[in-house]
């Protein structure tokens, strides 16, 4: 399946054009919220017939096990299983509100197009998505700033749960201070259906401002968020 992706806005530093060999990317990924975490990451370099996912369809099983629980080992399965170069959990856990980690990624002959994607904490189902975004071949460096995406599967009921996909609830957040503490408890639920089953925008976090009560596990004056929320810097040599 193959589809394209909207993405916030991309800046380029130099003129860019499709590679047809392989390249070296050194990449970065910052976090620019205030107060959401980033489950580990997966980055892939592959051809033009894989996805991660396609905006307006159904997510895939392996998508759904990325956004309602954080886990890309199938995603990352099944890029092995179609040729792609990548790089799972550079940052060795959870990417901070703020924080950058790196990575570099040797891409062979063919895998021409660049992913990226992690769960976002705390959230239902949310997680930003770089899906397929055309390598340069012009050496240079290339920032891409990009969107939370809603995976459609869950409802955003946004209170604790098992994270576990197809079971209501957020996961825990098992992070040190400040995020820790600022996740609450005993929320009776936002949302109890889903209003939009395939992969959209995501319309952020409700929350409250009731810690241990309300509607919502989120406070809202720390995990809620404005697009875009990743920014994606490569730098291409050959």
């Amino acid at each position: 399946m193959k589809v394209s992706l909207i993405a916030g806005s991309v800046t380029l530093m130099c003129s860019a054009a499709l590679p047809t060999f392989a390249a070296t990317l050194d990449i970065s990924i910052q976090n620019l919220t205030r107060g959401i975490a980033f489950t580990p990451l997966y980055i892939a370099a592959h051809n033009d017939d894989v996805a991660l996912f396609s905006t307006g369809q159904p997510a895939s099983a392996e998508l759904q096990m990325m956004a309602e629980g954080g886990d890309i080992a199938a995603l990352q399965t099944s890029g092995d299983a179609a040729g792609a170069d990548s790089i799972a959990n550079p940052a060795d856990g959870l990417l901070m509100p703020a924080a950058s980690t790196s990575a570099m990624l040797e891409t062979t002959d063919g895998n021409n197009y660049l992913s990226v994607v992690a769960m976002m904490l705390p959230t239902n189902d949310g997680f930003i998505g770089l899906n397929s975004w055309k390598i340069p071949t012009e050496p240079g460096t290339y920032t891409i700033n990009i969107n939370a995406y809603d995976a459609g599967t869950e409802a955003n009921d946004e209170v604790r749960g098992s994270g576990e996909p197809g079971e209501p609830g957020e996961p825990g957040m098992p992070v040190p201070p400040p995020l820790e503490e600022l996740v609450g408890t005993n929320g009776t639920g936002v949302a109890a259906t889903i209003t939009n089953p395939n992969v959209h925008i995501h319309l952020g976090n409700l929350g409250d401002d009731d810690i241990a009560g309300g509607t919502s596990d989120v406070q809202n004056t720390v995990s809620r968020w404005l697009n875009p929320v990743a920014r994606v810097t490569v730098t291409v040599t050959q």
